[in-house]
């Protein structure tokens, strides 16, 4: 069995983090988002992965180098960004052309059961399954209508209402003859253009509804949430103490962690400082007395003495300085926080 894993986007929703590592390498507790997906894979009999990305690709080969075991990975050069559907054309060529084959967004945390999706798949003789997650509240998603015996009829715009329904969870199925008329040579749309292109010729297209874990990784929000749920179990299959702290941290006695904190490698916490509800990636430095609430710190920025620190995401070496007061803040990779 193979996958397409699109890992493609620029992160532009979680800069700076995103400004020197691609979203899919980012740390989720103790590996990266993309370990995590891989991992998922193998369990449901995956083999061999494909992945393309024109945006920080080089960022990709030491993960692809340092990763061992299965799946193999094959990249792919993408010259241009092609979008989700781009990309999954542009795989095809490495695919078995009698094969069903998994797609799937590279930003999401789940515990869905691939291996029924791909059993009713083949029981339906689709041309494609998406799996869906029911939400109460589709503005952010856009809806799919389906018939009765989970036929998918069509995709709905975002609404302008609160209003509950299946969305798109972002993991596919596809039968590579169902993809035979598009080529590869522009950005495609997966949900815009090929899935309203195969309903159109009649072939069918299939939801697999599910009560499975799901989070799209996206936001600073969901990035923080999914560490919240990973150290509090709700994800099938994984464990973790909580709060978690990698080995290698040094943490002062008389600091204090929140359980809802993961704490990367190599991280040092001085004395008297609080963290709560946060991540602070490798290397990171936090001054005594610091405190930090509902937070991303990255990899080797230094978090001063005295600090207050809130709803703020830090780029990777950038620099708070002793005494700062920061709300609702974003500051660049490499950059010092500004006074006032």
């Amino acid at each position: 069995m193979r996958a397409v894993v699109l890992v493609g986007g620029q992160g532009t929703r979680l800069r700076p983090l995103t400004e020197t590592t691609k979203k899919e390498l980012l740390p989720l507790v103790d590996r990266a988002i993309l370990d995590h997906t891989l991992d998922r894979l193998v369990a449901h009999g995956v083999h061999e992965v494909l992945m393309s990305s024109p945006y920080l690709e080089e960022t990709f080969h030491p993960f692809i180098e340092s990763r061992r075991g299965e799946p193999a990975i094959t990249w792919i050069t993408e010259q241009e960004a092609l979008d989700t559907g781009g990309a999954i054309v542009h795989a095809l060529h490495r695919l078995d052309p009698d094969e069903p084959f998994f797609a799937l967004n590279g930003d999401i945390l789940t515990d869905l059961d691939m291996t029924a999706m791909l059993a009713l798949h083949r029981e339906r003789d689709a041309a494609a399954t998406i799996a869906l997650h029911h939400v109460e509240d589709a503005r952010a998603f856009g809806l799919v209508d389906l018939e009765e015996d989970g036929r998918i009829l069509a995709f709905r715009e975002k609404p302008d209402d609160a209003i509950p329904g299946y969305v798109n969870a972002g993991t596919y199925v596809f039968d590579p003859k169902a993809l035979a008329r598009w080529t590869a040579d522009r950005p495609i749309s997966v949900e815009r253009e090929i899935f309203p292109g195969v309903i159109a010729q009649g072939h069918p297209v299939i939801g697999f509804g599910s009560d499975a874990y799901w989070r799209d990784l996206g936001t600073p929000q969901n990035y923080l949430q999914a560490h919240v749920d990973l150290l509090d179990g709700k994800v099938r299959g994984r464990t973790y103490a909580a709060p978690w702290v990698a080995d290698g941290a040094e943490i002062e006695p008389r600091a204090r962690l929140g359980r809802w904190v993961a704490v990367g490698e190599g991280v040092t916490v001085g004395v008297e400082a609080q963290i709560d509800d946060s991540v602070v990636h490798a290397r990171a430095s936090i001054g005594e007395r610091a405190e930090i609430v509902d937070s991303i710190v990255g990899a080797g920025a230094r978090v001063g003495a005295r600090v207050s620190l809130g709803a703020s995401v830090l780029g990777e070496g950038s620099v708070v300085p002793d005494g700062m007061v920061l709300r609702d803040a974003r500051i660049a990779a490499g950059a010092t926080a500004p006074e006032g």
